[in-house]
């Protein structure tokens, strides 16, 4: 790991890494914060809907008035200055830009963006995991055909996961389970954005003084961001998620060689190879001491008695057999991370995590009995939660993708738990000429006939 002595040959020879962000919110602005401090990078445009939202954002991570005072692409190239644009399209065709950053957190739009991008001969950074979810795997195809990279965004939990499953590979072990913390609780799953800030412990005036989005909030909470980041995780390393989806077993950290293992060998989890998801609550309401709310981990096992006797020699957090280990990382830094998956994938030519198959997908269910002309709200909503199931079991059961879950009215009566199916809803003129809905169908024909065939590596 040499990147800050070749960032700096970059900045030395007067060629920085040229960088372009959409989408100017809580990621972009943390990337934003570390950009103008990181050598052999130099973010030559923003892009966002709310310019008021980019300025203010900037100062308040410290950004010099002058820095972004440039009114075209061409100067801020010339002047090593940051221009700013509502025109996301106008940033991608900005001459000598290398690597464009999506973080809107809308599926279409990421779609659209990463698909303009890749068009472009730009590298593309997925910040945006709906989109990855929802369409990552012909994405990626699509920017290996250009040549260029399509990676996940380093500092958000998938990437960091692909690293830790990446680095047990490496050694020649085999992943058992790798996955993430997050706080849950069953009853969470019916949460909407009017009861997000109680389970939070927050007010809602709190919150709206923070500014901070219930919606998106609420999606972390029910469940679905979960499931989002789980299915790139599973497309990105070819583990796969147990039968009934994400179980969420709560787990103390000391505890994880022994918990994220096979249900046969004493432990939580259906089969190896298994993306999974562990809860910083125990089915109580308790809080666990040693929890991982924030952070990654990655189970393995030893190959041999003599691998085994390793791990007692040096250490190693084992089950009690002494056959089974893990390593965990508490935290995730989000944007501040970043600047890793741009100098990889600039530098290097290679991304930092990308889904190479279509394994796992997040299906919309039921919050409550929903009744026929209801809208489903998406996301984070009051209607539904994203589950996940592998690709197979959702497109045999015709399931609608969370990432399309938007706008749709419902046409028949839906039980709570219940997965909405395309059956289920009115498939409007709309829906079916958006980007975002051709280019899923577009995936399902590319792979899903081919993801049988795919080994799954574990």
């Amino acid at each position: 790991m040499i990147f800050n002595q070749l960032l700096m040959a970059r900045k030395e020879q007067n060629r920085p890494i040229r960088v372009g962000i959409i989408g100017a919110g809580k990621f972009g602005s943390m990337f934003l914060a570390q950009a103008r401090l990181t050598p052999g990078i130099h973010v030559v445009g923003i892009a966002d809907t709310n310019i008021e939202r980019v300025k203010n954002n900037l100062d308040s991570s410290g950004w010099p008035l002058e820095q972004y005072t440039s009114i075209s692409a061409a100067r801020a190239l010339k002047s090593g200055t940051t221009f700013i644009t509502d025109d996301a399209e106008k940033l991608i065709d900005a001459g000598g830009v290398e690597i464009i950053v999506e973080a809107t957190g809308v599926p279409e739009m990421g779609i659209l963006h990463a698909l303009q991008a890749i068009n472009r001969g730009r590298h593309v950074i997925m910040v945006n995991v709906e989109a990855d979810a929802l369409a990552g795997p012909l994405l990626a195809k699509r920017a290996r055909e250009a040549r260029v990279v399509y990676s996940l965004a380093y500092g958000d939990q998938p990437a960091l996961i692909c690293e830790q499953v990446d680095w047990v590979r490496a050694c020649g072990l085999t992943v058992v389970a790798a996955g993430k913390g997050t706080k849950y609780l069953p009853e969470y799953h019916s949460s909407t954005p009017d009861t997000v800030w109680n389970y939070y412990g927050l007010t809602a005036e709190r919150a709206n003084s923070s500014g901070m989005n219930a919606k998106m909030f609420n999606s972390f909470l029910d469940g679905t961001k979960s499931a989002i980041e789980m299915a790139s995780v599973s497309n990105a390393t070819g583990l796969t998620p147990a039968p009934s989806g994400l179980t969420f077993p709560a787990c103390d950290i000391n505890e994880i060689a022994s918990i994220m293992i096979p249900e046969k060998d004493g432990g939580a989890l259906h089969h190896k190879g298994q993306v999974e998801v562990i809860s910083s609550q125990k089915r109580d309401g308790s809080t666990i001491q040693n929890n991982l709310r924030w952070g990654v981990f990655v189970t393995f096992e030893a190959p041999t008695d003599y691998v085994e006797r390793c791990f007692a020699d040096y250490g190693l957090l084992t089950d009690p057999s002494g056959h089974y280990s893990g390593l965990w990382r508490p935290y995730h830094l989000i944007g501040l991370e970043l600047g890793l998956s741009i100098a990889w994938a600039a530098i290097n030519q290679q991304p930092t995590g990308t889904p190479n198959a279509f394994r796992a997908d997040v299906t919309a269910t039921a919050k409550r009995d929903l009744k026929p002309g209801e809208i489903l709200d998406g996301e984070g909503g009051h209607c539904v939660w994203g589950r996940l199931m592998s690709a197979d079991e959702a497109h045999t059961l015709r399931a609608l993708p969370i990432g399309l879950a938007q706008g749709i009215k419902i046409k028949r009566m839906i039980k709570k738990g219940a997965i909405v199916t395309w059956a289920d809803v009115e498939k409007s003129s709309e829906l079916s000429a958006s980007l975002g809905y051709r280019i899923r169908c577009e995936m399902e024909a590319e792979f899903l006939n081919r993801t049988k065939s795919v080994p799954n590596r574990s």
